[in-house]
């Protein structure tokens, strides 16, 4: 069994079957909750845990999927290539919204952390908590922060904001597709991403451009914290 799991392409396959079941999960429910990330991250730590499966072993795998974080974001731009002219049309909009957003962020960590007298250190690991992943672990590292703490955040982040984000949008009666995109890809980065994507293209190219700006606009911020 050891053998078995300490190879890559296990927590690789676990990974995927897990995200696949997931999908096949939110297909029969049709419920927003039922997010296929969310189910998969349930399932493989039920699998490790019954199995008493060691998590340096499953990582052998896991971070091959990490390695193509980075791409898969810059894909997004391809997105954002067909709907550049409204992009053209609302940059001062786009580049306001990301920045007040992100600001809001990092002022709301900030203020629970002291609330709740939370040391430093964790500060700086849940500031990035908005920001896609690679370049929140850029972040926490550089400060030295706690990165799994980051990727943990970072991933609840996105996940809450692609369950709630249709909700909110509905509640708020938020018609325009920018406003709902920018809103969406400040907040929750490329996770909610891919719940605009599911809204309209409109909502998935400003959520796409706005994941990307809010990512240099916290980096810039972290530099002054």
């Amino acid at each position: 069994m050891g053998e078995l799991t300490s190879m890559a392409l296990f927590g690789l396959g676990l990974s995927l079957g897990a995200f696949e079941l997931g999908k096949l999960i939110q297909k029969k429910c049709k419920n927003p909750a039922a997010n296929p990330l969310l189910i998969a991250i349930v399932l493989v730590i039920a699998v490790l845990q019954i199995f008493h499966i060691p998590y340096e072993d499953y990582e052998e795998g896991g971070k091959l999927i990490s390695i193509f974080l980075g791409p898969a974001t810059i894909c997004l731009a391809v997105t954002v290539y067909r709907q550049v002219r409204i992009l053209k049309a609302n940059v001062l909009p786009i580049l306001v919204g990301t920045a007040v957003g992100s600001a809001a962020s990092i002022l709301t960590v900030i203020g629970l952390c002291y609330l709740f007298r939370l040391d430093q250190v964790f500060h700086v690991s849940l500031i990035p908590k908005s920001v896609t992943t690679p370049i929140a672990m850029e972040i926490s590292r550089a400060q030295n922060g706690i990165v799994p703490v980051t990727v943990a955040a970072v991933v609840l982040t996105g996940i809450l904001g692609a369950i709630i984000s249709p909700l909110l949008i509905r509640v708020c009666r938020i018609k325009n597709p920018v406003t709902a995109g920018v809103a969406i890809g400040t907040s929750s980065h490329v996770i909610g991403t891919s719940k605009a994507v599911e809204l309209g293209e409109i909502e998935g190219a400003m959520s796409s451009i706005s994941l990307v700006m809010s990512g240099i606009i916290t980096v810039i911020y972290s530099l002054f914290l």
